[in-house]
């Protein structure tokens, strides 16, 4: 394992201590409702699939994006959120939502068939996350966490990086809007990877580490079979601005200073411009879902 890989594990380690991060989305909710990717509807049916109810906890509901992707699927939702902006968001837009941290959440007797995190849990602490899932989820329910793994084209992952580079703002926790290294050369012998905070591994590897730290606490915690792993592929076209208008909306840069903010955006729309204003995106949401066992 390279040092850089061993500080990345020791960063998700730690990612739920990082509440700054985790509590800055709220700044914009507009825009993070408007510029966040949503998640690919394979996903959901097949997580509804193995729901045995359409009862649904979403843990970190944000603005609503997971939320109203289940309701349409035919699920009732209720939202938990520590940011009362986010959730006042959702609330605007269908999805009841409580404000609290999950770890301290009260479900005041309630219980549910589908706990769902998307985007989030590696901003929650895994064992005690774990357990307040465990509570809320009646025998048989489903805990379903999920990220979606961003991997830029390749003719944009080295200038991508370089921006963010002189951008200067390497984040706490890997984030798939803001690669932060450039990718090794393609050659016959060296497999192309992805120019993200991951490094020399994928970001749908990164996320996987998220998901095994998942695992862990699931296991600590006590009260659930064993954590699987999925992964759904899917692509999305982004024009220049769309994707600008995303940038901003990822973890940490709502506390960047405005120059930083302005140099990156600068340089990855440049970028953008030079391959003819827009790109094709591949995605792969990291899926990690396990069981309710017991009383």
């Amino acid at each position: 394992m390279s040092e850089r890989e061993d500080r990345l594990r020791r960063r998700i380690a730690e990612s739920h201590h990082a509440r700054g991060m985790a509590e800055s989305f709220g700044t914009d909710p507009e825009r993070y409702d408007r510029a966040r990717p949503r998640y690919p509807r394979a996903m959901v049916e097949a997580i509804m699939a193995a729901s045995p109810g359409r009862d649904v906890l979403d843990v970190g509901v944000g603005t609503g994006i997971v939320a109203r992707q289940f309701q349409a699927a035919g699920a009732t939702v209720l939202g938990v959120d520590v940011d009362a902006r986010m959730a006042g968001y959702a609330r605007q837009r269908g999805t009841e939502a409580e404000v609290a941290a999950f770890e301290d959440w009260d479900p005041a007797g309630r219980t549910f068939d589908l706990v769902i995190a998307g985007q989030t849990w590696h901003w929650i602490d895994p064992v005690a996350g774990a357990a307040k899932a465990a509570e809320a989820l009646r025998p048989g329910g489903r805990l379903a966490v999920f990220w979606n793994a961003f991997e830029p084209p390749a003719e944009l992952r080295a200038v991508m990086a370089d921006a963010s580079r002189q951008a200067m703002v390497g984040q706490a926790v890997p984030d798939q809007t803001v690669p932060d290294q450039a990718a090794r050369p393609r050659d016959a012998k060296t497999p192309q990877v992805a120019t993200s905070a991951f490094g020399t591994m994928s970001a749908a590897e990164g996320y996987s580490l998220m998901r095994a730290k998942a695992a862990g606490g699931v296991r600590e915690a006590g009260g659930f079979g064993d954590m699987e792993e999925w992964r759904f592929e899917w692509e999305r076209s982004y024009t220049r601005d769309e994707w600008l208008d995303q940038i901003p909306t990822s973890g940490g840069l709502a506390q960047a200073p405005p120059e930083k903010l302005s140099a990156l955006l600068a340089g990855v729309g440049s970028a953008i411009d030079g391959i003819g204003g827009s790109f094709t995106a591949r995605y792969t949401t990291v899926v990690g879902i396990a069981a309710r066992t017991g009383a």
